[in-house]
């Protein structure tokens, strides 16, 4: 039976996926650990998931957090970086600028090729650097 929890993929299956595939998996991914970063945090009324989640996981959030994670990306990771940033998606959502929708992409492929290899413990270690840029993007929105 295939696991499609843990999806492995070599090297070659990585290549022939496209950065907007990747970054369709990365989004549900850096998702999925934001929802668990937010409930381990002892964050637990259902509005306020949602609310928090929503905030960490928009484009400018996720904008903030690729600053933060760039000084650490391997040559490999900074070429899946830069083709996610490259990539041309359909839309724009009208909440985001077209240069932090571009890092958002690139950070979600980022979080979807690392996924796919099985790289849990790389993605946690970006995450864990990630988080605070883009909750400090999210207070500062707040306050404005």
């Amino acid at each position: 039976m295939t696991d499609f929890l843990h999806p492995m993929m070599d090297e070659q299956a990585l290549r022939q996926c496209s950065s907007l595939a990747l970054a369709h998996m990365g989004d549900s991914v850096y998702e999925l650990m934001t929802r668990g970063w937010l409930i381990h945090s002892g964050l637990v009324t259902s509005r306020n998931l949602h609310r928090e989640t929503i905030q960490l996981v928009c484009a400018g959030a996720q904008a903030a957090g690729a600053h933060a994670i760039l000084p650490m990306l391997t040559e490999e990771e900074a070429t899946v970086f830069r083709h996610g940033r490259n990539a041309k998606p359909k839309s724009i959502p009208k909440s985001s600028t077209p240069g932090e929708y571009a890092l958002a992409t690139a950070v979600e492929a980022l979080f979807g090729w690392l996924y796919l290899r099985g790289s849990y413990d790389r993605l946690n270690e970006l995450f864990t650097v990630l988080l605070p840029a883009a909750q400090q993007w999210r207070d500062q929105r707040r306050q404005a």
